[in-house]
C-alpha cells in the first residue's frame, strides 16, 4: 500500500476546513484511508492501491473536499493542436505512447515539487517501476511538433540526458547510468534490446529515451508555461490511466482551469 506525506495547512486549505488531528483521523477513517503518522505540520497517509488519484495533495484534497459536501470540478478537453506519430518499430520494445498538453500553467515551488512527486509515486505503483508505463514531461516551448515515437539502434540515438552536459548515444547512456543509484534499476527494461524507444520532435531533438530518462533540452522548470506530457507503455490501458491521472491532478494550475489538450 503506497503512502504519501502532505502538509496539514495545504490539505486543510484544499478541503476548506481545519481539523484537529483526532477529527482528521476520523475523517480519513470514514473516507476509507488511514493516517499512518501524525507529524507536527504534516500527515503520512496510507493510500489504497487502486486510488492513484490520491497520490498527491491535489487529488487527496479534492477527494476529501467532495466527500464532505464540496462541489466537484468539471473538466474539459480541447482538440489537440499537435500530433504524435507512433512508428511500427516500437512494437518489439515498448509499443504504446499517449500524450497531452497542459497550457498556460503557473508553477511555484510547492506545486512543482508535487508535480515531480506524483510522477515518482505513479512510477513506483501503477507503472510497476516503469515496466508498464514511463512518464515524460517537457517544456513545450522548447520543442516543435509533430512528435515521433520510434525504436532505433542505440548507436543511432544521441542527446544530452537530463541535468547532464555530455552528449551520449544509447550505449554510452547505459554505461553511464549503471552506477546511478536511482536510474540503474530501470536499465534492464531495454538494455538487452537491439533497439531502444525514443521520442523526437520535428527537428530531430530527443525528448526522452523511455523508460530511462528525458533529454535536458526540454526539461521542465519553474518558468515553464506549456507542458507536454507523454506516457510510453507496454500496457495501453495503464498508459491512459497514468496520463489521465497526471492531467487531472494538475489542470487546476492552467490559466483556463481543468482544461486539457
Amino acid at each position: 500500500m503506497p503512502s504519501i506525506e502532505v502538509k496539514k495547512k495545504e490539505l486543510f486549505d484544499r478541503i476548506g476546513k481545519e481539523y484537529s488531528d483526532k477529527d482528521f483521523d476520523l475523517l480519513c477513517f470514514d473516507f476509507g484511508i488511514e493516517v499512518d503518522e501524525i507529524l507536527e505540520d504534516a500527515y503520512k497517509i496510507d493510500i489504497p492501491a487502486n486510488r492513484y488519484d490520491l497520490l498527491c495533495v491535489e487529488g487527496l484534497g479534492r477527494a476529501l473536499r467532495i466527500f464532505v459536501g464540496g462541489k466537484a470540478e468539471k473538466y474539459k478537453t480541447i482538440p489537440p493542436k499537435l500530433e504524435l506519430k507512433v512508428d511500427a518499430s516500437t512494437k518489439v520494445i515498448r509499443p504504446y505512447c499517449v500524450a497531452a498538453v497542459l497550457r498556460n500553467v503557473t508553477f511555484n515551488e510547492t506545486n512543482y515539487a508535487s508535480f515531480i512527486y506524483l510522477q515518482e509515486k505513479l512510477h513506483q505503483n501503477l507503472c510497476r517501476k516503469r515496466s508498464l508505463v514511463a512518464i515524460g514531461t517537457h517544456d513545450l516551448d522548447t520543442i516543435q511538433g509533430p512528435f515521433k515515437y520510434e525504436a532505433k539502434k542505440p548507436e543511432d540515438i544521441s542527446f544530452v540526458p537530463l541535468n547532464q552536459k555530455e552528449k551520449m548515444d544509447g550505449n554510452r547512456l547505459m554505461e553511464f547510468y549503471q552506477t546511478d543509484n536511482h536510474l540503474k534499476h530501470f536499465l534492464h527494461l531495454i538494455r538487452d534490446s537491439p533497439v531502444f524507444p525514443v521520442i523526437t520532435d520535428a527537428n530531430g531533438t530527443v525528448l526522452s529515451l523511455p523508460p530511462i530518462i528525458n533529454g535536458d533540452h526540454s526539461k521542465i522548470t519553474l518558468s515553464t508555461k506549456n507542458v507536454f506530457i507523454e506516457c510510453t507503455a507496454t500496457d495501453f490501458t495503464k498508459a491512459k490511466m497514468v496520463l489521465d491521472t497526471m492531467v487531472c491532478m494538475f489542470a487546476e494550475y492552467c490559466k483556463e482551469k481543468f482544461t486539457v489538450e
